[in-house]
């Protein structure tokens, strides 16, 4: 059967054209995901899901260098997935808020659910 000029369930395309998101809201949201998306800062929400911690911190446990940690915090502060905290000389991060959080821990229970249907 084709779709080429058919509506066949009016009222659900109905719904779904009326809570369509903004192109400002769509960007916000990619923007997020592709913030996530990428390994080094995926690791680092992670880490700061378990506990506050310094560049230094960060540096030890992904195995790279001060400026490299650096850099990805810099994108996580701007895509507003992190905080820090300044303590005298040294730096704090920690995920912006529960949200985060929320995002992460879900992701990974989707993923851990598994199936044969859940292949991408």
């Amino acid at each position: 059967m084709s779709c080429q000029d058919e509506l066949i369930h009016p009222e659900a395309v109905q719904i779904a054209e009326a809570n369509n998101l903004t192109p400002e809201v769509m960007n916000e949201l990619l923007a997020i995901y592709k913030a996530i998306s990428d390994k080094t800062r995926f690791k680092i929400l992670w880490f700061l899901i378990q506990h506050e911690l310094c560049v230094c911190d960060l540096c030890y446990l992904l195995e790279m260098n001060k400026s490299a940690v650096s850099h990805q915090l810099k994108y996580l502060r701007q895509a507003n997935l992190v905080k820090k905290r300044k303590e005298g000389r040294v730096v704090f991060y920690s995920i912006a808020d529960q949200h985060v959080k929320d995002i992460i821990t879900i992701s990974l229970q989707h993923a851990q659910e598994g199936g044969p249907d859940h292949e991408i």
